[in-house]
């Protein structure tokens, strides 16, 4: 095995490997997105289930939220994370609407500052993927959800009608401090990662140098035997 086929080698066992771990980084999202659903539900009808109209009870405005917009971002993810496992396009579907499921949960609540902590630990799971464009992309959709929320509905992001107007950069601040941390482990993970496939590759190339040192031997005395 030359260099350059060692180095290939290496890469397509790298290659391999990523592609094994985040496909089931994608599965794990798919069972998470699914249980955030169904507490995002409950989470409605715990809060605000029922609403007066005149004489006639209602469910709540934010209980069909909870259900058909909670559906709205789960679906897409959780198919691509079935059929389409390990590719770039599902695991960046999947950043997006774990962003959106902080969202709503944040929204359902009533911007509670407990909330928000969702999307950091949201963060901290996507980093298992190994690829800083993906936190990249988790950043800028809740980046953009607060503020467009900050502008027209800024209670359920901030819990009052009437936040400063530096509140938005202040929660981007936080989510960028931990986003410098995590894209900083997913390099380290790529490199361990690198490191080990060229180990692993090196130890094919060297059995594969044992096995063909046995063969000659093995054919040279086969030789001498059908010789004597």
């Amino acid at each position: 095995m030359s260099s350059i086929n060692l180095m290939e080698r290496a890469t397509e066992i790298r290659d391999s490997q990523l592609f094994e771990r985040r496909a089931k980084v994608d599965r794990m999202f798919a069972v998470l997105l699914a249980v955030q659903y169904v507490a995002g539900i409950l989470a409605a009808f715990v809060v605000s289930p029922y609403a007066w109209e005149g004489k006639e009870r209602a469910l709540h405005t934010h209980v069909w939220v909870a259900i058909l917009g909670g559906a709205g971002i789960v679906i897409l993810p959780i198919l691509l994370a079935m059929f389409r496992p390990g590719t770039a396009v599902t695991r960046h579907v999947i950043a997006a609407s774990q962003m959106l499921s902080s969202a709503l949960l944040i929204h359902l609540t009533g911007g509670r500052i407990e909330t928000h902590f969702h999307v950091f630990g949201s963060l901290a799971f996507l980093a298992f993927y190994l690829d800083w464009k993906v936190i990249l992309t988790a950043t800028t959709v809740i980046a953009a959800d607060h503020f467009a929320r900050g502008i027209f509905f800024p209670e359920s992001v901030y819990g009052v009608a009437n936040p400063e107007w530096w509140r938005f950069l202040e929660h981007a601040g936080w989510v960028v401090f931990e986003d410098i941390f995590i894209v900083w482990a997913c390099f380290l993970g790529l490199r361990e990662i690198g490191q080990a496939s060229q180990r692993q590759a090196e130890v094919e190339q060297l059995s594969e140098r044992e096995q063909l040192k046995t063969a000659a031997l093995e054919m040279a005395l086969a030789e001498m035997q059908a010789t004597a």
